[in-house]
């Protein structure tokens, strides 16, 4: 088996038998340079001919096929993997049957790759902020389900939750939230909601469960203070207006005192 990276973030690797670690601390085997992989994000373990793949960091996503996948996980040949928003492709690895004749069956297996992986990377996040999730990340893909039945893409294992609570629709503005008829509801910044968009910084609750929407390479509050359009900026502009009022009011004082002076009335 062999692991290609279509964006060019690391060369291609054969895997041998045993433990692959992958992220970005100079100790992994593969080392990807990249703010969204963790120090150690993946481990790919060979065994017999068979690949699997365990996720290391419950904070970092690892997407398989556009699953985000939470225990270790048997991989095939063609399935793509994606570590934050780093994508690569599992192959097997080509024999030596003819020298002249390999690469050009390499060729459209990469431009093919390319393209898979790279519709197949997380626009939006889901950081788990409390209950079963806290300090989970989920990565959000299109029609992804919520719920506390295992087969949901986003299981969360909470008496609270509906067997499936919500679906998730990903669109540019953010992500499109639908109550699948709940028990307990579904809120977005404590708002209950039947149909509604979520946006980056903003707060999902399922019951008690919350999670904040994200974006890769953006700091939550940084994004927190974006969706709510300048809102920390607000504060500063009331003292601004406050002191230029005082100014005037003291101007108008000096002007009228002036006059009154100038009439002898003073």
């Amino acid at each position: 088996m062999k692991l290609v990276f279509p964006g060019g973030e690391h060369a291609p690797v054969d895997l041998a038998d045993g433990a692959t670690r992958i992220g970005s601390s100079p100790d992994c085997a593969i080392v990807l340079a990249a703010p969204s992989v963790a120090a150690r994000h993946c481990e790919i373990r060979m065994d017999a001919g068979s690949a699997f793949a365990r996720p290391l960091d419950a904070s970092a996503p690892t997407v398989l096929n556009g699953r985000q996948i939470d225990r270790e996980t048997a991989l095939s040949a063609g399935d793509l993997l994606v570590f934050g928003r780093v994508g690569c492709q599992l192959s097997a690895s080509e024999r030596k049957v003819g020298a002249r004749a390999a690469p050009a069956r390499a060729a459209p297996a990469m431009d093919d790759g390319r393209t898979r992986v790279r519709s197949a990377l997380p626009r939006y996040l889901l950081r788990g902020v409390s209950g079963a999730t806290f300090g989970k990340t989920f990565a959000v893909t299109d029609n992804a389900i919520i719920g506390r039945q295992p087969d949901c893409d986003i299981p969360v294992p909470a008496d609270e939750i509906s067997r499936h609570h919500v679906r998730l629709k990903v669109t540019p503005e953010g992500v499109h939230v639908e109550d699948m008829g709940s028990a307990n509801g579904t809120y977005i910044n404590n708002k209950r909601i039947q149909s509604a968009l979520l946006k980056p910084g903003e707060e999902l609750r399922l019951d008690t469960v919350r999670f904040l929407l994200v974006t890769p390479g953006m700091d939550a509050r940084q994004q927190s203070a974006t969706s709510h359009g300048e809102t920390p900026q607000a504060p500063a502009s009331r003292k601004t207006s406050t002191l230029w009022i005082a100014i005037g009011v003291l101007a108008l004082a000096a002007i009228a005192f002036a006059v009154l002076r100038s009439a002898s009335v003073l």
